[in-house]
């Protein structure tokens, strides 16, 4: 019988860049041992959003694309946060095709949504987020 499975993720960070490279972090390792990746190769990708909700949301689906749609097992990222009428995320993100033995594949993130979403910049950052998997 099909059935759906969520994962909730919270973050607290003491920036914005560290908050983020936290969700990405957080996604990766819901997906794979992200400690078995090796650094053979390297994606650019970008993500943008009118806000900080928008730009969580566009950041995790391009990760799951990378992840998933590409195949890629990701060890690391490497990105700058841009802001200019909105918010960009420029990143490249370092490690090799994805081997579902070597990496130890979990779980398929299906999306991220916007369903109790919430991102908070008061002393540091505060994002809550749902994978549905």
């Amino acid at each position: 019988m099909d059935h759906a499975t969520d994962a909730f993720v919270e973050v607290r960070a003491k920036d914005l860049k560290e908050a983020f490279s936290v969700t990405a972090n957080a996604a990766i390792n819901i997906t794979l041992d992200q400690d078995k990746v090796e650094e053979k190769e390297q994606k650019e990708f970008s993500a943008s959003g009118k806000d900080l909700r928008y730009l969580l949301f566009s950041w995790l689906e391009e990760i799951t694309f990378v992840l998933i749609t590409e195949g890629f097992a990701i060890k690391r990222i490497d990105f700058d946060i841009l802001e200019n009428n909105g918010y960009t995320i420029k990143a490249k993100a370092y490690g090799e095709p994805l081997n579902f033995e070597k990496h130890n594949f979990k779980v398929e993130i299906k999306a991220p949504t916007f369903y109790e979403m919430k991102t908070e910049q008061n002393n540091g950052v505060f994002m809550r987020f749902l994978l549905d998997l």
